[in-house]
Formats: structure tokens, sequence, C-alpha cells
């Protein structure tokens, strides 16, 4: 990393395979651009064909200023890509997943039970918490979940999610034809219309249970990142 002082205009640093040049925009443009040109000087020959990721730090609204500097670069230097650095997280978002990456998910319990296979007529599987079943549920089986079902497969039989009061869990199946549909406290019979073709799932909306297709309102994408307890 090339030195600097506190007050420098620019900061330049190896990122990767890549350069990293931080800028300081209280500086004038022509005192940033100056400062660009001596750094690329020292290293010319060494940035030749090198990404390059500009970044702002903490301050916003500076798209203009970038753009001018991309356009200089490119034209002054044989640089490879030029992008900007992506938005930051906040602090308390930050800290989470860096958390979460460096305790490691082996070192705890899964909230999900997952099985492999068909479950076959008079079977019944109960899980704590999620259940994942990749495989089909025949017509006679009987699926009990404290959150949230998923079944890759085809759902027949009768299932329960969110046992016993959680009314926020959902159902989803590839193919959707339970007999009996539970979710909470909230029942429903014969819930999936004959002849739906593609992925459904299920869940409460104004205390009734409603099936939808998935393609058309994804249920994952409201879910949060998994966190480490």
């Amino acid at each position: 990393m090339i030195n600097f002082d506190n007050t420098a205009p620019v900061k330049l640093k190896g990122a990767g395979s890549g350069l990293w040049i931080t800028i300081d925009p209280s500086h004038p443009e022509s005192e940033i651009i100056a400062e660009i040109d001596r750094l690329f000087e020292k290293i010319k020959h060494l940035a030749i064909n090198v990404d390059i990721v500009l970044d702002t730090g903490d301050v916003g609204g500076q798209e203009e200023l970038v753009d001018r500097i991309k356009s200089h670069l490119k034209s002054n230097f044989e640089l490879g890509t030029i992008s900007t650095s992506p938005k930051k997280r906040s602090i308390p978002t930050e800290r989470r997943r860096q958390r979460d990456l460096s305790r490691g998910w082996n070192h705890h319990k899964s909230d999900v039970l997952m099985l492999r296979g068909r479950v076959r007529s008079g079977q019944k599987i109960n899980a704590g918490k999620h259940l994942v079943i990749t495989g089909d549920v025949n017509p006679g089986a009987e699926l009990t979940a404290g959150g949230d079902i998923i079944v890759l497969g085809t759902l027949a039989g009768k299932v329960h999610a969110g046992y016993p009061k959680n009314d926020g869990a959902m159902i989803f199946s590839l193919v959707f034809n339970p007999s009996l549909v539970k979710i909470g406290l909230i029942t429903a019979t014969g819930a999936s219309e004959p002849g739906t073709q593609g992925p459904e799932f299920a869940c409460v909306e104004q205390g009734i249970v409603v099936v939808k297709n998935y393609m058309k309102e994804n249920p994952f994408k409201r879910m949060p990142w998994p966190e480490v307890i």
C-alpha cells in the first residue's frame, strides 16, 4: 500500500488482483485528479489491465465526480474494468453478518429436520421446528412441524405447520395436493384445486388458509438471512 497522511485526497491499495482507490471528495476535483495521476505514474507498468474500484467512503451523492474520474482513468491509463464500491451496510447489520460468518454453521444445531425419500401412507413425521422433505408425501401420511413445511415433491396426506399456534408458518410443495392443511390453529380441507399445476404454498391471511402460486408470489423473498444463535 502506498503511504499517505490522513489529509491525502486519494488513497491507493491493493484489493485482491486489483486496486482500490479511496477518494476524499472534500478536496477540489483538480487536486484529486492530480494525485491520481501522480500515483499511477509511479506504478504505471504494474497497473496495466488491472481492475479498479473507486470508493468515496461514507460520502454519498458523488456519482458525477466518480463518473468524471472514471473517464479520466480510461482515457489516460491502460486499465481493466473500473467499478464503484458496493453500498455499505449499516454498522449493526454488518456486525451481525460478520458475527455469523466468523462463528461458522458447523458449530450449531440446525433448526431444520431434513429427510430424503418418500413418506409412505401411515407414516407420521414430527419436527420441532422446520421440516424439509426431498421426495413425495403419499396419501395417508401425516406431517407436523413447529415451523414451515417444505416438500420438494408431491404433497398429499395431512399436513400441520406452525404447531401448535404459529399461524405465520407456511407449507410449500412442488405439487400441492394434501387432503388436510392446518397452520397454527386454522384448518382447511381440500385446500388445493384439482388440475392446478406448478409449485404452490399455503399460508394464513385474514384468518383463513389460502393457497398461492409460488411463481407469482414467492414467499421466500420476504425471509431474512439466517442467523447463528
